[in-house]
C-alpha cells in the first residue's frame, strides 16, 4: 500500500506538471455535439454538460489541487514553526500567551472557520490557499514546541549560549533544524487534508471559480446530473479519495 501510494502521488504530480502535453483536449473547449457522453475511446472519462472532456479537465484540475495544498501547507508550517520555536525556547509568559492563543484557535471548527472567512473575503484560488494556511498551523506549533523543549536542554545549545551566540542564531541554526522530523510527517498528512478542504470549498462554490477546474468543482458539476451522468461524480470522487488516502498512508509510514 505504501509503494502504491507513492506511485499514485508521483503519477498525479507528473500529470499536473505535464498537463498540456498529456491532456488530449483543451479543458475549456466546448463541444455542443458531445454533451454528456459516457466514457469511450474518444473521451475516456466522458464529457460534461457543455461537451468538455472530463479527463482533460481532471488533468488540469490536479495542478490546482496540488498547488493549493502545497502553498497552504507551506504557510501553515512556516507559522507553526515560528510560534512553536519561539514558545518552546523562551518559555515563561511568552510561552503562556502563544500556547493559549493556539488553544483558542484549536477550539474553532476549522472547516466552518474557513467557510466563514472565505465568504467574507470572497472565493478565489489565492484566498483559499491563504485561509487554509492561516487556519492549519496549530498542530505544527504544538509539535515544534514539544521538540524545542527537549532540544534547548542539549549540550550543544548550552555551548552556543556560552559562546555568546544570539537567541535568533541558536533558534535558526540549532533548534529549528533538529525539530523538523515530526514537521515532515505533518506536512505529508497536511497535504491530503488541504486537498480535501480545497475540494470541499470548490464543491460548495467557495473555492476555485469557473471556468478554472478543480476536482471539487468537477464533482460539484456532476452532482446535478448524477442520475444520467455518473462518470462526472465518480472519477473526481475516486481521485480525491485515492489522493487523500495515499498521503495519509505515506505520512503514517514516515512516523
Amino acid at each position: 500500500m505504501f509503494w502504491f501510494s507513492v506511485f499514485f502521488i508521483l503519477l498525479i504530480v507528473f500529470c499536473a506538471i505535464f498537463a498540456p502535453y498529456i491532456a488530449p483536449y483543451n479543458p475549456y473547449a466546448i463541444n455542443p455535439h458531445a454533451i454528456l457522453q459516457p466514457p469511450s475511446a474518444q473521451h475516456i472519462f466522458g464529457t460534461d454538460r457543455i461537451g468538455r472532456d472530463v479527463f482533460s479537465r481532471m488533468i488540469f484540475a490536479g495542478r490546482i489541487s496540488i498547488e493549493v495544498s502545497l502553498i497552504a501547507v507551506s504557510i501553515s508550517i512556516a507559522i507553526g514553526i515560528l510560534i512553536g520555536a519561539v514558545s518552546g525556547y523562551f518559555s515563561g509568559w511568552i510561552d503562556t500567551i502563544l500556547m493559549r492563543f493556539t488553544d483558542v484557535m484549536l477550539t474553532f471548527p476549522v472547516f466552518f472557520l474557513i467557510l466563514a472567512v472565505v465568504v467574507v473575503i470572497g472565493p478565489s484560488i489565492m484566498n483559499v490557499m491563504v485561509v487554509i494556511g492561516l487556519t492549519g498551523w496549530m498542530g505544527v506549533a504544538r509539535m515544534v514546541r514539544a521538540e524545542v523543549l527537549k532540544i534547548r536542554e542539549m549540550n550543544y545549545v548550552h555551548a552556543a549560549k556560552l559562546l555568546g551566540k544570539s537567541d535568533f542564531y541558536i533558534i535558526l541554526r540549532h533548534i529549528v533544524p533538529n525539530a523538523l522530523s515530526p514537521v515532515i510527517v505533518y506536512a505529508t498528512l497536511g497535504i491530503g487534508s488541504a486537498i480535501l478542504t480545497e475540494s470541499g470549498l470548490s464543491f460548495l462554490g467557495l473555492g476555485v471559480q469557473p471556468p478554472t477546474a478543480s476536482w471539487g468543482s468537477i464533482l460539484s458539476e456532476g452532482k446535478d446530473v448524477i442520475d444520467i451522468a455518473w462518470w462526472m461524480s465518480f472519477f473526481p470522487g475516486i481521485v480525491i479519495f485515492l489522493s487523500v488516502v495515499s498521503f495519509t498512508i505515506i505520512g503514517e509510514k514516515l512516523k
